[in-house]
């Protein structure tokens, strides 16, 4: 029976998946210039995936990771309840880091692996979505 693939993503539980998209994502913004600010930040709120700078402005990414698009890419698992964590989690890194006057956004980098394929399909929406309105700094 021929060997499994080294970097095998196919059948990964789901924490391990979301590992090794985080760090295919975290690549990813490097290479179109993006300064990773931190990893895995979190608060007594919750956890921001990646913190990056570009240019002048600090971009909170949540990164979503698939094995398959069989279920729908993954940027469509982040519900208007995930988007408002999100915002919480990154008003706690801006009052932390007194940011009050730092341009932010929200991207979201979604990782899809595929069976047999060594390269995921990458999809970086800048933008995603705003600060929720319920929360000010």
């Amino acid at each position: 029976m021929p060997a499994l693939p080294s970097e095998s993503y196919y059948m990964l539980d789901p924490r391990e998946l979301g590992i090794k998209g985080e760090k295919r994502a975290g690549k990813f913004l490097k290479r179109k210039g993006y300064k990773i600010i931190q990893r895995n930040y979190s608060c007594k709120l919750g956890e921001i995936d990646i913190i990056a700078r570009q240019k002048d402005t600090i971009v909170f990414v949540e990164v979503k990771t698939r094995q398959t698009a069989e279920f729908g890419a993954p940027q469509y698992a982040i519900t208007a309840a995930k988007r408002s964590h999100i915002s919480k989690v990154a008003l706690c890194y801006i009052r932390e880091k007194e940011l009050t006057r730092q341009s932010c956004r929200f991207d979201v980098v979604a990782v899809t692996f595929s069976p047999g394929s060594r390269k995921p399909k990458i999809d970086h929406i800048e933008n995603a979505f705003e600060l929720s309105r319920r929360y000010t700094y």
